[in-house]
């Protein structure tokens, strides 16, 4: 048994001792308005001879019975009020109360908050994220109210992630009024011979309006704040349209469809060709010449499957081939589809140039709601020499015709994997530097690592915790200085590719003069909407992860927010599937075991070596692993990890079993085709249930099966 394990039995043990100590002793007897009647002028006797010495004992009684949430407290308050007078009776009061709730706050969070954050850990960051925002209001409306009962809301918000000062004072300030009302009544107490008529229904509904003060307060700053930043510009009598999109990617398209589908009247501007990135530049051509890639790099295995022979890779046509793909799939993101559906389409820079305007070319275009969905450029960094050497990003790299000799590759994420991998396998001499420890850094250092084996074994020189010094480009070629474990050193090459992260377009759409940046940042709510709440935004460009999966399910909920104000639905973030595209693939969902060490969740780790997986010798393909986390003791699903040929296509079964709370036993139980990848899936459920089938179950079902042999 750990410390801290200890010294929580320890505490919950004293806890219980003193609250069964407390009913043993007759302890609830004395605390009768009959009992305080019969001694309260020997009371009164022994604190007039022994004044400070009662007030001493008296606030000791007092934060002992609110601390342990015993029965009783209103008494102990209508006595301080008998003993004390009205002030120094409130005075005393209100301090013991509050320090007693606090005992009893920071009591719950040390003996069970850590447990309920692993059980429930979703609800809590749902709960914390809200108390972060009104976490006061609602304490005071709870603390204020005497419906509620004071030792539960002690317990409950123990749990919580309130800090400890700002639920002692909220707490001292709510419960001031209640205080006031039963110590006065305490003055009285010779003549009060029940509870009932204290608290009048009259002075409940008092209590109800001023709990509800906080609240509707803030709910009014809120709509002044808002009127304050929306009094420059003038709101038009009537609107065009129902909602305008700027910008046509994934976000965008998904936005504008949903919106159509509505029977709003919606308008599309996009600059350039509409399916944004993950058409043009992105998730579409990058996977057509992995496949490409993928192809060469199995006939130079071919071998392996039995086969022989050779094959060229003309590599201008892989590029056309990744133009023909791109122009099969791009009806589905056409002007001539969105048209049909409804949306007006309009190819043009968009301004926003005031809350309910969006100008294009030479129209202006009122609107009751817009939808900013803009996306991510690539992030540049700012290295001496760079610009000299023409740099290919993942937006201009689909204009080479030459395959390059020497591909130099700047950032090892997603990206920067997936294409130094692809340009290995075509032919390329390929060079991949970055900073961090390892490739992947959100990623497990076991799953990074067999990441990085693939890419060695493919050819792919990789080079993790470089600092980039110099480039240079003259009439001799390009060259690179940098430094890799203190010592510098000097790499050729003939093409750069930076793949150094995405960020936000921000810049030239009226976001700045609308105020909706905050240093250079775009701000929003959980529901996806800005600073003005008419306006929103979605994709690449609002983030946390710019995946084209993620994008659609922003424009969704945008969409929706945008064209009513019912319900405002919030974007869930806590379950994105992540896929790296490289041989063999990386797909992850949930926590990691990095990010469950450092959120100090205790978990069990299960993991599956796909070398016998029978598909996977099929396909020759048996390498990787399955590794999912859950918590302890428990076969609720935390997170899971893969590294397999198929992993992405076998993150689905986890993403639904997640969403949907289904353990693994539950995946155990479900039959999965044969031969196929997804077996992996049952078969590591299945290692989780050997490991947790307890030692005398199967003991007991040895005996059992010996008996009945005889």
């Amino acid at each position: 048994m750990s410390k801290h394990s200890f010294l929580r039995l320890a505490l919950a043990f004293t806890l219980l001792a003193l609250i069964a100590g407390f009913f043993a002793w007759g302890g609830s007897a004395w605390l009768s308005l009959e009992r305080i009647h019969q001694h309260l002028a020997s009371w009164r006797a022994l604190l007039d001879a022994h004044y400070f010495s009662g007030v001493l004992v008296y606030f000791t009684l007092y934060v002992l019975a609110t601390a342990l949430s015993l029965p009783g407290a209103t008494l102990l308050t209508l006595l301080g009020g008998a003993l004390f007078g009205l002030v120094a009776g409130t005075v005393i009061i209100s301090l013991a109360s509050t320090l007693g709730a606090t005992l009893a706050f920071l009591s719950a969070r040390y003996l069970l908050r850590a447990s309920i954050e692993r059980r429930f850990s979703k609800a809590m960051q749902t709960v914390n994220a809200g108390l972060a925002q009104e976490g006061r209001s609602y304490l005071f409306g709870l603390r204020l109210v005497p419906l509620f009962p004071f030792f539960v809301v002690n317990l409950v918000m123990g749990l919580t992630r309130m800090r400890v000062s700002t639920y002692a004072w909220v707490s001292q300030l709510a419960m001031l009024p209640a205080t006031l009302v039963y110590v006065n009544a305490g003055q009285q107490l010779g003549s009060l011979h029940s509870l009932s008529g204290i608290v009048s229904p009259l002075m409940l509904l008092s209590f109800v309006l001023l709990a509800a003060l906080p609240l509707s307060s803030s709910i009014l700053l809120r709509r002044w704040r808002l009127r304050t930043r929306l009094a420059p510009w003038r709101k038009p009598a009537s609107f065009d349209i129902n909602l305008v999109v700027i910008g046509g990617g994934a976000a965008g398209l998904v936005a504008s469809y949903i919106a159509a589908k509505a029977g709003a009247r919606v308008a599309l501007i996009e600059a350039k060709a509409l399916g944004g990135d993950c058409l043009n530049t992105g998730c579409v051509p990058s996977k057509a010449l992995i496949r490409s890639a993928k192809l060469a790099h199995e006939a130079r295995h071919a071998a392996d499957y039995g086969l022989s022979g050779n094959l060229h890779v003309p590599f201008r046509d892989v590029m056309a081939r990744v133009k023909r793909i791109i122009a099969r799939i791009e009806p589905h993101d056409s002007a001539a589809r969105y048209t049909a559906l409804g949306v007006e389409c309009i190819s043009g820079h968009a301004r926003i140039i005031s809350p309910w305007q969006v100008k294009v070319g030479e129209r202006t275009l009122s609107t009751r709601a817009i939808i900013i969905a803009t996306g991510a450029q690539p992030a540049i960094p700012a290295i001496d020499g760079l610009a000299d050497c023409a740099p290919l990003t993942s937006d201009t790299l689909w204009s080479l015709t030459d395959l390059p000799e020497h591909l130099l590759v700047i950032g090892g994420g997603a990206i920067g994997c997936e294409l130094s991998q692809a340009f290995a396998r075509l032919g390329s001499k390929v060079t991949l530097l970055e900073a961090g420890t390892q490739l992947l850094p959100r990623d497990d250092n076991d799953a990074a690592l067999a990441i990085q084996a693939a890419l060695r074994a493919d050819g792919v020189n990789v080079v993790c915790q470089a600092s980039l010094l110099h480039f240079s480009c003259d009439a001799e070629g390009k060259m690179l200085r940098y430094s890799h474990q203190g010592q510098e050193q000097q790499l050729s090459f003939d093409q750069v590719l930076l793949a150094t992260g995405r960020k936000p377009r921000l810049s030239g759409f009226g976001l700045e003069e609308l105020g909706l940046l905050d240093e250079g940042k775009l701000t929003l709510d959980t529901a996806l909407a800005t600073r003005i709440p008419h306006i929103f935004a979605c994709g690449d460009v609002a983030g946390p992860y710019q995946f084209t999966h993620m994008a659609a399910q922003q424009g969704w909920i945008a969409a929706v927010n945008a064209l009513q104000g019912l319900r405002r639905f919030k974007a869930d973030t806590s379950l994105v599937p992540v896929s790296v595209f490289t041989s063999p693939e990386l797909a992850r969902i949930g926590l990691t075991e990095n990010e469950a060490l450092a959120q100090g969740i205790a978990y069990e780790t299960t993991r599956l070596d796909l070398a016998e997986l029978d598909r996977a010798i099929a396909d020759e393909a048996n390498h990787g692993f399955i590794k999912v986390l859950t918590a302890k003791g428990s076969d609720r699903i935390l997170g899971v990890s893969i590294v397999a040929e198929r992993g992405a296509d076998m993150l689905a079964e986890w993403t639904l079993a997640m969403k949907h709370n289904l353990g693994l036993k539950k995946v155990l139980a479900t039959i999965h085709a044969y031969p196929t990848w997804m077996e992996g899936n049952k078969a590591v459920a299945g290692l989780w249930q050997q490991d947790h089938t307890p030692a005398w179950a199967l003991g007991l079902a040895r005996r059992f099966l010996q008996r009945a042999r005889k």
